[in-house]
């Protein structure tokens, strides 16, 4: 039974010392009563008091943590049903779709896919997260053959789906890994329960619908299960995107712990065509699954699919920066050109992609405007020639060339004369490019 703000209040130290980031401890009591802080932000909570918090501490939806090293990703944990709120934290698990009954070369290619197919954006590594497989022909062997070659590829997620039998073998090949085993429900809980804490894996709560789900979820909770993933049988995109919804704001709303657990949607089994499937899989991962289950993990899928993600889990009330500082791109030296530009991440990242692109050995100058973009913060008086002078002084670039000629965005013209009158002391302002696609042959004609 959850407890009140009031109740959880009582079993804080009391002390206000605001260590959790709130102002007093009834206020950090009240937002854990709503599911909209962790236990663990007190640093002064006693051992007796967490064991009785534990339970009313945790998230309304439990995270699910699956993979290995590196390669693991985490699922759940969310505290709010829209990410202006506060943010979305644990971004959904794209996994790709294999079973014996593909020829080798299928598999072999999205494995391959599965490992290889990555992609660099605003310092992020966008990729997929796993494989879910299947025992499509009831063939123990084969599928045997498919766990121990997808094991050895690499430690990313693996989610099961097998008889008994066969699950019991191959929890043998994964012993070591953290996966998950799909076939649990309200009938079979209790032996779902005690094999899975045998085998150090998840169980997926296999459903025809969230009620049944529910059922079965009621009986994980009875019996303290903290990680269950729930696969509620969905085949057709209306089904599943209402049963997500409904179940975000059963589990955050009235804190239904029975479905408060993450999700996982087969986008690969409600349509043939793979670009419905892709927009049906996109449409999941923002409403609400915990695992979207696509067919494959060609790079024409998983860039914009990741992009998207991406967009959807960075907290929208911080805008991703870059360090302030001076960034060495193609190895400069005294005379190579000097570049000035805000730490706006996508800024940095694209502007030095295009000066990488070009080969001339560049110094850029990353200035803190707090995340914004050129035009935002000249706007906003945070990228004006009164602070950028300073920051120029200061940065040590000028023990690092031999002349005192630097460039700023085209966008900002209009400040080239200020900028050189506080600079000062012989510099030359010059004014580049207005898109940094342009970047390349202003360089290389500088």
């Amino acid at each position: 039974m959850a407890l009140t703000g009031i109740q959880i209040y009582k079993l804080l130290p009391q002390t206000n010392c605001k260590d959790c980031g709130d102002p007093t401890c009834l206020a950090f009591a009240m937002k854990l009563a709503a599911g909209k802080a962790e236990l663990s932000q007190c640093p002064h909570v006693s051992d007796e008091a967490k064991s009785q918090l534990a339970e009313a501490s945790a998230p309304p939806i439990r995270v699910v943590t699956l993979g290995n090293g590196d390669a693991a990703f985490k699922c759940g944990g969310e505290t709010v049903k829209y990410r202006h709120e506060k943010t979305f934290v644990n971004a959904c698990g794209i996994l790709v779709y294999l079973s014996n009954d593909m020829d080798d070369a299928k598999v072999d290619a999205e494995l391959k896919n599965l490992y290889e197919v990555s992609f660099e954006r605003v310092g992020y590594t966008l990729a997929a997260n796993g494989a879910y497989l299947a025992d499509a022909k009831g063939d123990k062997d084969s599928f045997l053959a498919l766990v121990k070659k997808v094991a050895a590829a690499g430690d990313k997620a693996i989610v099961l789906e097998c008889d008994m039998d066969t699950l019991s073998a191959a929890a043998e090949i994964l012993k070591g890994k953290k996966f998950a085993a799909a076939g649990a429900n309200a009938d079979n809980a209790e032996a779902c329960i005690e094999f899975c804490n045998a085998n150090g894996c998840v169980p997926v709560i296999t459903a025809d619908g969230m009620a049944a789900a529910s059922e079965a979820g009621a009986k994980f909770v009875a019996k303290g299960s903290k990680e269950v993933l729930i696969d509620a049988g969905w085949t057709d995109i209306r089904s599943a995107l209402t049963e997500n919804i409904g179940a975000r704001r059963a589990a955050l709303d009235k804190k239904m712990r029975d479905v408060g657990f993450p999700t996982i949607s087969f986008a690969c089994k409600m349509t043939d065509d793979l670009f419905t499937e892709m927009a049906y899989a996109n449409m999941l991962l923002a409403k609400y699954s915990g695992i979207v289950v696509i067919s494959t993990l060609d790079p024409a899928v998983v860039l914009p699919t990741t992009v998207n993600r991406l967009n959807i889990y960075t907290d929208p009330q911080r805008p991703m920066t870059m360090d302030q500082g001076i960034y060495e791109i193609n190895a400069p030296g005294p005379d190579s050109p000097v570049i000035i530009t805000t730490n706006f991440a996508l800024t940095y990242f694209v502007v030095s992609a295009e000066v990488e692109a070009s080969r001339v050995p560049t110094w850029l100058l990353i200035m803190d405007t707090e995340g914004m973009s050129v035009l935002t913060a000249w706007s906003a008086g945070k990228f004006v020639a009164d602070a950028m002078a300073p920051f120029v002084k200061k940065s040590g670039i000028e023990e690092k060339i031999n002349h005192k000629k630097i460039i700023i965005p085209g966008y900002v013209a209009q400040i080239s004369g200020e900028f050189q009158e506080e600079l000062g002391d012989g510099w030359e302002v010059v004014i580049g490019t207005r898109e940094a696609a342009d970047l390349p042959k202003f360089l290389k004609d500088y």
